[in-house]
């Protein structure tokens, strides 16, 4: 959805000319036919542009005391004044009180589009750098071809255009935000504003000022809500946003509308809502910390994005990714991985996830001595990835206790450690472990019980 304009004139030809233009080239647009009628809709909800006309015969205020009056109120909302009997010193009065432009009745629709796209120009391009900064850094998270990611995307495609809620769920770091993003991208609002806002962040006293805006004096503020009008609000952390929040973003749910804190006045928003979280609600649910009802109107299609350690074989599509993207970022070519230290990552259980895995690649990258910068071997990887013991009990094989052993236990140990890491590493897929190692399936299960390791028998 594109951006709102408010049409206030006197002539109702007038407003549904300029509407019908602006309406063509895919704005949203609003009328008013007196400067009463233009207040109030700005209270109703906050435009992106403002066309006024300078004389509004009938109003309570001329088209330059609205203007004033709009700027008190509003400093940042950009205004165009139209005028059938212009002159220089109404252009210039129109702009010492605020406005960004002026154009004069009659006038061609190609020079009203150019002034409407210019002045909310600046507008488009704050938004679209807001967004690319909170994008920084977390682009392509959702990168890999496993099974249960391919699942997860197909997910997403489907349920974008609907316009339908989502709840995102999965433990920190697997890019609940980055799933959000691409719901946002793939559907028709595109265009739109993406707010994100982690409910866990928010000061609790000032959630719902941040959330609804204020109203106080005849000013008023938006909030996050009225910021996102036609396009896509997502709340993140979910189950950590206050109790009373709670019940007021029910209520927009239901009906798409609220009030600013110390306003009177019904705000009405078209927002589609996403939300997001690591914990589990049901639990909240019971616990009494989180509201039923909202929990079944956030979850009307459910998404989970599975830990990293559960699509191990993501983690090189990953690693090449960041590799790339950071490569980039210093000018220099991307080293490459050797199979030691790839198998390392990826019987790694990573429990931050693919933002653990992005800060270990921008760590190794950073440290890499100057003449090994052309290939990442195991000993460059951090400490946590090869020393860390991973769940199960798997360590990485110490050379000190294999030279403390007999050859022939020192065979053992190493072969049962070596199979346990590789079929880690595969997530339990034997067929594709015997592959990988050049054993028979049949073989390699022998092998296993031999060495007492628990055949799960994970043949996919």
């Amino acid at each position: 959805m594109s951006l709102e304009v408010l049409v206030v004139d006197d002539e109702a030809d007038i407003r549904e000319l300029v509407s019908g233009v602006l309406e063509d080239e895919g704005y949203q647009v609003r009328t008013a036919g007196n400067s009463t009628e233009a207040l109030d809709a700005i209270e109703d909800r906050r435009p992106q542009l403002a066309l006024l006309d300078v004389w509004l015969q009938g109003s309570k205020l001329d088209g330059l005391q609205l203007l004033e009056e709009i700027k008190r109120r509003d400093k940042t909302l950009p205004c165009i004044m139209i005028s059938g009997h212009g002159n220089l010193d109404t252009a210039v009065a129109a702009v010492k009180a605020g406005a960004v432009d002026f154009i004069e009745k009659p006038f061609e629709a190609e020079k009203l589009l150019h002034l409407v796209e210019r002045a909310t120009e600046t507008q488009r391009l704050r938004r679209e750098n807001e967004e690319l900064r909170a994008q920084a850094g977390q682009e392509d998270q959702l990168n890999g071809s496993s099974a249960s990611l391919n699942a997860v995307r197909a997910t997403l495609k489907r349920v974008a255009p609907t316009g339908s809620r989502v709840l995102i769920t999965g433990p920190a770091g697997v890019g609940k935000e980055i799933a959000a993003r691409t719901i946002h991208q793939w559907s028709t609002r595109a265009a739109a504003p993406f707010i994100s806002v982690s409910s866990a962040m928010m000061d609790p006293d000032r959630v719902e000022e941040e959330l609804f805006g204020t109203e106080k004096d005849g000013v008023s503020t938006p909030g996050l809500l009225e910021q996102a009008h036609g396009g896509t609000l997502f709340l993140d952390e979910i189950a950590d946003m206050p109790a009373t929040t709670q019940a007021k973003i029910l209520r927009v749910l239901t009906d798409q509308s609220y009030t600013r804190v110390g306003g009177q006045r019904p705000v009405k928003v078209d927002v589609r809502v996403l939300s997001a979280t690591a914990k589990d609600l049901q639990a909240e649910i019971d616990a009494g910390k989180f509201r039923e009802d909202l929990f079944y109107r956030l979850n009307v299609v459910p998404v989970r994005i599975p830990p990293l350690n559960e699509r191990r074989e993501d983690i090189p599509v990953l690693v090449e990714h960041f590799l790339a993207r950071f490569a980039a970022e210093r000018r220099i070519k991307p080293p490459r991985v050797s199979d030691e230290a790839l198998a390392a990552l990826q019987a790694h259980d990573w429990p931050g996830n693919v933002r653990q895995l992005r800060n270990i690649m921008e760590r190794t990258m950073i440290m890499m001595p100057g003449d090994r910068a052309e290939c990442i071997d195991v000993d460059l990887l951090p400490a946590e990835v090869t020393d860390g013991k991973a769940s199960g009990g798997i360590t990485v094989t110490s050379s000190v206790a294999i030279m403390g052993s007999p050859l022939r236990e020192a065979r053992e140990n190493f072969e049962r450690e070596y199979l346990r890491i590789q079929i880690r590493r595969f997530s339990g897929n034997i067929s594709r472990t015997a592959a990988f190692i050049g054993m028979e399936r049949s073989a390699l299960h022998r092998k296993l019980k031999a060495l007492g390791i628990q055949d799960k028998r994970g043949d996919k």
